[in-house]
């Protein structure tokens, strides 16, 4: 394997518009050294930079305010990484009007290959940025000269004497358990040349893409959906009922969630063999068959709701959060009717509530009004498809799948009617897993939280992203932990870039 900590010896590495550490953390991933230099004019952003790049130089300046020359005091320039602001170019700005003045960071770039010439020069941006032109009057992109001012900038450093290559790539095909997918530019002035990494995962690869089910912090409840204070929007609702059909009643294959331990819990399927059950009486296995639904947009006029697959890379972590949710239906198996189990097996039921510590004593039953207790040693009374409360939420799970996603006209119904009459066919809840019959007893969500989102960016698991003091005497927000994960490189695809280009490869490969 190839030694890439010599690649820059003697040189200075620059991170640009460095962030909260993503193209830090890459570069140090692929030489072992983190930048010399770190530039970013958000103090809060360099909060977190510092916390886990001490060694890095930090300036809090405005990129367009810092003299190259200077910061660089003489020494040579290896490897140069710049990622301007990309909010005024992406489609996610919509038809709002953009800053020129944002739009025109890039050209900073050519500042530093005039002023201090880097070896290599790396941007990272969102493929819109090939458009970049002229704005109208109005202060949007002029159609009619997309691309303009892109293909200026380019030529200008083609000028200087680079080579200059870009093309997009995908995070999910270098081990991020993301799709994000980026426009990233490379431009070299030393003779040697471009080089693009090949991907790693994916098909054809050695390894599969990464799921999100690996970024998933399965120690977090995962409250009720039928038990918030503020209801959720109806689009929300519909998301997850798209989900709940197309991944859990269509398509179930449960993961299985050892919860007798802390800490981050380990997730396998069900059709791999059982992990060790200890007898510790903290609660045993849930089958839960998770999905994730997107609640930060809208759907257009006809598009189905957006549910994702978790066992697919997370979709693109955007600056504004409240993107990814996680919703999980709890299952309660059912066959030939309802079979009862001691506590040193696996739990017959699991809801949303407290699951992680199911050490219940008597069960309740709820028929009408009637209320009779059960001893937990025998057989678990019989979970009727009426209007009962058995299993927790069944009653509701049904009235809620028929709402939001029933195909045959007069099954609408509002979840605070009586439940109408519904019969045991799959798509209202009862679910087959390998042949035998479960029932969904319960639906839970929850908003994805910083560090599952900052490891689905590819950060490593001791990235510090919660800091007590951001350099003004307060603790970072959540708010502002998942605005600068957005906006972050994602790690192993700045990684896998550094060594396809660094000059120890090619020697050695020479």
């Amino acid at each position: 394997m190839t030694d890439f900590r010599h690649a820059f010896e003697g040189e200075l590495i620059v991170d640009s518009f460095a962030g909260a550490g993503g193209a830090s953390t890459g570069i140090e991933l692929a030489l072992g050294r983190s930048p010399d230099l770190a530039i970013n004019h958000n103090p809060v952003a360099l909060a977190m930079h510092l916390a886990n790049h001490p060694e890095s130089r930090h300036f809090v300046e405005d990129i367009r305010d810092v003299d190259p020359a200077e910061a660089c005091a003489g020494r040579p320039v290896g490897l140069a990484w710049f990622s301007p602001d990309c909010t005024h170019f992406s489609r996610a700005k919509g038809g709002k009007p953009r800053s020129k003045e944002i739009r025109g960071l890039a050209w900073v770039v050519v500042r530093w290959a005039k002023e201090v010439r880097p070896r290599v020069i790396v941007l990272e941006n969102v493929e819109e940025f090939q458009t970049w032109g002229p704005l109208t009057e109005a202060g949007r992109p002029d159609k009619a000269r997309a691309g303009e001012t892109f293909r200026q900038w380019r030529r200008q450093l083609a000028e200087l004497g680079y080579q200059v290559e870009h093309r997009s790539l995908i995070a999910a095909d270098y081990g991020t358990p993301t799709t994000r997918k980026r426009l990233f530019l490379i431009a070299r002035c030393d003779g040697h040349p471009i080089a693009w990494p090949e991907p790693t995962h994916g098909k054809g690869c050695a390894h599969p893409w990464r799921p999100a089910a690996d970024i998933i912090d399965w120690s977090l409840p995962c409250p009720s959906i039928f038990e918030r204070k503020r209801p959720l929007a109806d689009k929300t609702l519909a998301r997850i009922a798209a989900g709940v059909r197309r991944y859990v009643i269509e398509a179930a294959r449960p993961f299985i969630i050892p919860v007798t331990h802390t800490g981050r819990t380990r997730v396998h399927g069900i059709d791999e063999p059982l992990r060790t059950v200890t007898g510790a009486n903290r609660g045993e296995l849930a089958f839960i068959a998770p999905t994730l639904i997107q609640t930060g947009y809208g759907e257009r006029e006809g598009q189905a709701p957006r549910a994702l697959d978790i066992g697919k890379p997370l979709g693109t972590v955007v600056a504004g959060g409240a993107k990814h949710a996680l919703v999980a239906a709890f299952i309660t198996k059912h066959y030939k009717g309802v079979v009862g189990h001691g506590l040193e097996r696996t739990l017959g039921t699991v809801t949303a509530q407290d699951h992680h510590s199911v050490t219940a004593a008597w069960l309740t039953k709820f028929y009408g009004s009637a209320r009779a207790g059960a001893d937990v040693r025998a057989p678990l009374p019989t979970v009727t498809a009426g209007g009962g409360k058995g299993g927790g939420h069944l009653a509701e799970v049904r009235a809620f799948l028929v709402k939001y996603y029933g195909a045959t006209s007069g099954q609408q119904q509002s979840l605070f009617d009586p439940l109408h009459t519904v019969t045991s066919r799959a798509r209202f809840g009862l679910v087959m897993v390998e042949g035998e019959a479960y029932e969904i007893a319960d639906i839970g969500m929850r908003m994805l939280q910083p560090h599952e989102l900052f490891a689905a960016q590819g950060f490593p698991a001791d990235y510090v992203v919660e800091l007590a003091d951001r350099g003004d005497g307060k603790p970072l927000t959540k708010t502002q932990q998942i605005a600068l994960c957005g906006n972050a490189v994602c790690p192993q695809v700045a990684a896998a870039i550094v060594r396809a280009n660094s000059y120890a490869a090619r020697e050695n490969a020479a």
